[in-house]
């Protein structure tokens, strides 16, 4: 797993240089929306696609985890399948209605049958060897899965990203990997610190705009990795409902530990949002952590809290005294259903 998190910036790498070589036919530039299909881990590239990119998508984006397609699914929609296992049960049983509906498709994924299927129709795909993913676990190889849907979009014409943007954002990955890193001690590394907050402790996690998508992945991979419940809001959204909702049980003021996601990049009214939000919190005695992002690009706050909360689970796991990789109860319940 530790392994995993290092790599994250040779998994961009390779994703974002492998990608440019793949052809695109012509027709997938006048796509009018676009559905990323995924489940878990495979989802999460496009979660965080849908929030960093809001603005610059020339068509709307949406990201599904179903058996079955939207009813407006059509031959103007790009319908990515993702699977990090080429296997997803409810990404496949999409397969033949996207193709009678004549949707554009395209595939992203590690091989399986997802793959197979890409190359017996001759669907444009990006099948990658994930070789910088030791653990192997999906949720841990979203370099590729980030970086290569950003691409496949960009080699579609639907997303503009320039070689020096990129550039500049994965390098800020290897500089985050010595801030955070697993031989800088806990009164230096914000990520051990997060985790030392959170043993015993139900994360919540809060961001906005840009980070949305990191709030997803960072509560997916505390349930996953660290074996601990977590859930996120966003901002301005929970201001409307969620601080009503802290009063009971009155267990909330030893179980709940909000995580504040921050940023210099953020509209500027949501700085005072999130500053009377954690007094709301203070009024009902329930503790919070915050952490503010250093970068000066969104792509790059988006790298760079990716980092902090992959090495955060991970220590928590380890504080939990758990192997992060194993997701026992997601094997026996795939085992389960198959049965």
């Amino acid at each position: 797993m530790l392994g995993s998190i290092e790599s994250v910036g040779l998994q961009c790498q390779q994703a974002w240089s492998e990608v440019k070589k793949i052809k695109i036919p012509p027709a997938y530039r006048r796509v009018k929306n676009i559905v990323i299909n995924g489940m878990g881990g495979s989802a999460l590239g496009g979660h965080v696609i849908v929030s960093l990119f809001q603005k610059q998508l020339r068509v709307p984006m949406h990201v599904i985890n179903s058996y079955t397609l939207p009813g407006w699914v059509n031959r103007d929609t790009l319908y990515i399948l993702s699977s990090y296992s080429g296997t997803t049960e409810e990404v496949l049983a999409t397969f033949a209605e996207a193709r009678r509906r004549h949707a554009k498709l395209l595939v992203i994924c590690a091989g399986g049958q997802l793959g197979k299927l890409a190359k017996k129709f001759k669907i444009p795909a990006y099948i990658f060897e994930p070789r910088f993913n030791p653990c192997n676990q999906p949720r841990m190889g979203l370099g590729y899965s980030i970086i290569g849907q950003v691409a496949l979009l960009r080699q579609c014409g639907l997303l503009s990203v320039s070689e020096g943007e990129f550039q500049s954002a994965v390098a800020s990955v290897h500089a985050w990997h010595a801030k955070f890193g697993a031989k800088v001690p806990l009164k230096k590394n914000p990520a051990k610190k997060l985790a030392s907050e959170l043993v015993g402790r139900i994360p919540i996690i809060m961001a906005a705009e840009h980070l949305s998508g990191n709030a997803h992945i960072l509560a997916n991979q505390l349930n996953e990795n660290a074996k601990t419940f977590s859930a996120y809001f966003l901002l301005s959204e929970l201001n409307h409902h969620l601080m009503e909702g802290l009063h009971f049980p009155r267990a909330n003021r030893t179980m709940l530990r909000f995580v504040s996601l921050e940023s210099g990049c953020y509209f500027p009214t949501m700085a005072k949002r999130f500053a009377i939000t954690k007094k709301v919190l203070q009024k009902n005695r329930i503790k919070y952590s915050a952490y503010a992002t250093r970068s000066r690009a969104a792509f790059a706050e988006v790298l760079e809290v990716l980092l902090f909360g992959s090495y955060a689970n991970y220590y928590l796991a380890l504080a939990n005294k758990l192997d992060p990789s194993p997701i026992l109860f997601v094997d026996y319940f795939k085992a389960a259903l198959k049965r």
